[in-house]
């Protein structure tokens, strides 16, 4: 009983001391990379999201719970923030404003005068949406609380964007949001011939080159509907691929020195960088996808 008392008591040290090592919050700008600490040492981060439990047969992963979390977080703060506008703006208020003004800018242009007040709860949808879980992992916290067997912890909260079946949800979002905006607001017609229709002018050309130069246009318009098709793939893995690299980086970053090395902080400013870039080529893409089809006014396209 003795042999047995002795060996469960070092188990439960053991195990005690990952624990506390793991639930250990790092703060300030000294080395936080959360997967890297508490993953295990040398671990890479997992490509797939861990279990957390299951409701009525849901799975329930640890990237759902941090896009839920981080979203009641966005939902609440800008509430918060414009709960009552001002005037003078408060400092709440001015960031939001400023946000909101950024984006509209940026997406005019691109989709057109008509089009930026449909278009624009979707777009800064994405940008707020994205930006906010981009950088939910570089949080003290994010991927250090959760389960452990002694050997893994399933961490439960695990930056959103680096699990594809998020990304993968806003890429399709994306393109049925597309697909609205063509039909009401260009129509079936209008699509149809930016895809099929010949564009060349029949006065300057031939009749046989004239006729003959339809069958191009559909041939290239059937590429132009795989392309399209494919954005699913390149919308979600360029967003997961960039994020789930990052996290990578950082956990290779801090299993490079001990923790209380700041090893990794150049590496966090450059994940910073990142979570905007991508936050903005997504909702920028998604804007031009919108644009070349319903900003055909002559002016607001040389823009």
């Amino acid at each position: 009983m003795s042999l047995r008392f002795r060996s469960d008591y070092r188990v439960w040290r053991r195990r005690a001391i990952v624990n506390i090592n793991r639930l250990l919050i790092v703060g300030g700008l000294a080395g936080f990379a959360p997967v890297a600490l508490f993953a295990g040492e040398g671990a890479p981060v997992s490509p797939a999201p861990y279990l957390i439990t299951e409701v009525f047969g849901l799975p329930i992963t640890n990237s759902m719970v941090t896009s839920w979390v981080f979203s009641l977080f966005i939902i609440l703060g800008i509430r918060w923030a414009v709960r009552k506008p001002q005037l003078i703006p408060t400092g709440a208020q001015a960031v939001v404003e400023s946000l909101v003004e950024g984006v509209r800018d940026l997406i005019a242009p691109i989709v057109g005068k008509h089009m930026v007040k449909p278009t624009f709860p979707l777009l800064i949808g994405f940008f707020t949406f994205i930006l906010i879980h981009n950088w939910s992992g570089l949080l003290p916290g994010v991927g250090s609380f959760g389960l452990t067997d002694g050997e893994r912890l399933t961490y439960f909260f695990r930056p959103a964007n680096t699990d594809l079946n998020m990304t993968l949800a806003l890429a399709i979002v994306s393109f049925v949001a597309w697909m609205y905006f063509i039909l009401k607001y260009a129509g079936i017609k209008t699509l149809v011939y930016d895809l099929f229709g010949n564009k060349a002018d029949k006065s300057e050309l031939p009749g046989a080159l004239y006729y003959f130069l339809f069958l191009i246009f559909i041939a290239v318009g059937i590429i132009e509907v795989i392309s399209i098709l494919l954005r699913l793939v390149s919308l979600s893995f360029r967003l997961y691929g960039n994020m789930f690299g990052g996290e990578n980086l950082l956990t290779s970053m801090m299993n490079l020195a001990p923790w209380y090395v700041p090893v990794p902080v150049p590496f966090y400013f450059l994940e910073t960088l990142i979570g905007l870039v991508q936050a903005l080529v997504f909702t920028l893409l998604v804007a031009v996808y919108i644009g070349l089809i319903c900003n055909h006014d002559s002016e607001e396209h040389a823009a």
